[in-house]
């Protein structure tokens, strides 16, 4: 068995564990000389491994600041939104084709023509059906390219 060495006394881990008949103990009862700081311990028995345990360390969140896990759940469970594309009679319908392409992510050429096909003759068109956030964020870049769009709560999932 390997030596703990506390204080200024080497003893071996069977005599730190298990103190002897005879043996000064403290006022807590263990060894006089296991009184001062415990500086290591190392004890290897037979087999493999031994040695100190690492402290494990946990990963505290502050205050108003949420894990990573809790915001996919609340992504998960917020409700979805409809990013609505208003016919105007300013931009040419190649030019809103183009925009919703560049814009919404996976959107495909004929489905971008579509859109814009529903929304020039019934006014309104639904773009895509999402989360607050993802709405908001595609509401404001299709208006940053001078189309008029809107989002709205959605019932339904995503």
């Amino acid at each position: 068995m390997e030596t703990a060495i506390c204080s200024r006394f080497a003893l071996s881990a069977s005599h730190v564990a298990n103190p002897k008949p005879g043996d000064k103990l403290s006022q807590n009862g263990r060894p006089y000389a296991n009184h001062g700081t415990l500086m290591a311990l190392s004890m290897s028995g037979p087999g493999r491994g031994g040695g100190l345990l690492e402290r494990p360390t946990i990963e505290k969140t502050t205050p108003g600041r949420e894990s990573e896990f809790d915001l996919k759940k609340s992504r998960k469970t917020a409700p979805p939104y409809r990013v609505m594309l208003h016919n105007d009679n300013y931009n040419k319908r190649e030019y809103v084709v183009q925009v919703l392409m560049k814009v919404i992510p996976g959107m495909t050429l004929d489905n971008a023509v579509n859109i814009m096909q529903e929304a020039h003759h019934n006014g309104l068109a639904v773009v895509i059906i999402c989360s607050q956030v993802d709405a908001e964020e595609h509401c404001t870049q299709l208006r940053g390219n001078g189309l008029h769009s809107s989002i709205e709560p959605a019932s339904g999932g995503c």
